[in-house]
């Protein structure tokens, strides 16, 4: 059996630019022993904020740091020389690395096209207010900058469903165009949720998705990336991405990973989107997010037993990547639901211990947000990495048996044979007897949190004696 997976989403929102590929290459075989196998990436392409976008106000997808377009030649993170030099030095550590991609809008346009549209309800996007109107919008792409280098394609209003932006009354709104309709197989809130944010791309239109298909070949080529982490799916055709994977593993690299970001708290929406893909991909476990948040802001007035209900990782534990928080969570964020320090330790056990999932680690977390004064956890977060990778095999036994203090075993296989026991509280210290396999009989083991003193000696029935402290975690292994 191979080490146990682990992913990094390895940026947060406010990082300076110009520093993070060269920091990726510098950072790789580091990670790589910690026991990380696998970054995610940011988008790598040219935003329409030129060097401070994070990536997700997409210009031009072909342009990866190597041409003069919105007043820089490199992205965010660093030009396309870095970018490739940063994943062969991650391959080289034996990192894989999964691309975040974002398709589903457009910004930034060279031009502007005159088009009639309808003035949608923005919390009814079903219903149009008033007839079609000519409006101007920003929907022709032709990126001068770049002059058809890789590709010709010429986007135009024909190509997307709508825009936020009328130039000719300098007005904002949701604009559908005439003509075309919202994509049905989305997310229902707001009566429809196709259109988020600036240009929106019509993924029934044909010669969209012949680009994008082609484009997707032309990128794994490019970069040698080994898999992808989808923005925004719950506002894309949610049968887009299951036909263009499709068309990535036949035909560019048949071991392609892929995680969509489906925001949604409600387990039977994400349940509803994996069988309609058929499980082409897996999706963030965005419920035991908030179950996180919720425990950690009731204290102890929360069940600890009941962590993971209504969660995709309880649901299908096969399709589910676990994290606590990312780069829309954190701080100032649109979807700020940060989960608060004391309960960071806990959370990260209750994802990298156990067998189900596959776990992510922010780099907000491992690393600090220096912007907002968040300290890091890389210390706590390297000794669970390690445990995670030394010990969180074979057999799992529960004891999700009161409100407070929860634990589980893990009892080793023949190639990692040393086994753990985790326990956490997020009420008082306390006190409870696991059996971690009486193959450990004899035993001495201790709390590699560094949070409890004192060892355990595994008694002769495989059961031992293990300790918390208050709001806390011990990952209790075999001394060395």
């Amino acid at each position: 059996m191979a080490q146990n997976g682990t992913m990094m989403q390895y940026f947060e929102w406010y990082l300076p630019p110009g520093m993070l590929w060269t920091k990726i290459k510098e950072e790789a075989q580091s990670l790589s022993r910690c026991g990380i196998t696998a970054l995610w990436i940011p988008p790598a392409y040219k935003g329409s904020a030129g060097v401070n976008d994070v990536g997700y106000g997409v210009y031009d997808i072909y342009d990866l740091g190597e041409f003069g377009q919105k007043g820089t030649v490199a992205t965010k993170y660093g030009t396309k020389d870095e970018l490739l030099a940063a994943i062969h030095a991650a391959h080289e550590a034996d990192l894989q690395v999964y691309a975040d991609i974002v398709l589903d809008h457009m910004m930034g346009a060279d031009g502007l096209e005159l088009v009639n549209a309808s003035e949608v309800d923005p919390n009814d996007r079903n219903e149009e207010e008033g007839e079609p109107q000519k409006i101007a919008a920003w929907t022709h792409f032709y990126f001068p900058g770049r002059n058809k280098v890789y590709s010709d394609f010429e986007w135009h209003w024909y190509h997307f469903t709508g825009i936020d932006w009328d130039q000719l009354k300098k007005e904002s709104a949701v604009y559908k165009f005439e003509g075309k309709e919202w994509e049905q197989e989305v997310d229902r809130e707001n009566g429809n949720f196709d259109y988020l944010m600036g240009a929106d791309l019509d993924l029934d239109h044909f010669d969209v998705i012949t680009e994008l298909t082609r484009w997707g070949k032309w990128f794994i080529e490019t970069t040698d990336i080994d898999g992808f982490r989808f923005d925004a799916v719950k506002h894309m055709k949610f049968s887009f991405y299951q036909n263009w994977l499709d068309s990535m593993r036949r035909d560019a690299k048949e071991e392609l990973f892929s995680v969509g970001e489906y925001w949604n708290a409600d387990i039977r929406a994400l349940r509803n989107y994996i069988d309609i893909t058929k499980g082409a991909l897996s999706l963030f476990d965005v419920p035991l997010h908030y179950r996180f948040v919720d425990a950690a802001n009731a204290g102890s007035a929360f069940d600890m037993r009941t962590i993971f209900d209504g969660t995709l990782t309880q649901d299908n534990p096969t399709r589910a990547v676990t994290f606590v928080d990312n780069h829309d969570t954190q701080p100032e964020q649109a979807l700020e639901s940060w989960v608060p320090d004391w309960f960071k330790p806990l959370a990260y056990a209750l994802i990298l211990l156990r067998q189900d999932g596959y776990p992510c680690v922010f780099y907000g977390d491992y690393y600090g947000i220096a912007h907002n004064g968040i300290a890091a956890k890389k210390r706590e977060l390297d000794r669970l990495l390690s445990a995670r990778r030394d010990c969180a095999y074979g057999k799992q036994n529960d004891y999700f048996d009161h409100p407070n203090l929860i634990g589980w075993t893990r009892e080793g296989d023949e190639e990692h044979p040393d086994g753990l026991a985790a326990l956490l509280t997020n009420g008082d210290g306390g006190t409870k007897r696991m059996y971690v396999g009486q193959a450990h009989a004899g035993e001495v083991w201790h709390d590699c949190m560094g949070n409890r003193a004192e060892e355990v000696t595994v008694g002769e029935d495989g059961n031992g004696e293990f300790s918390v402290n208050g709001g806390s975690v011990s990952v209790w292994i075999k001394k060395k």
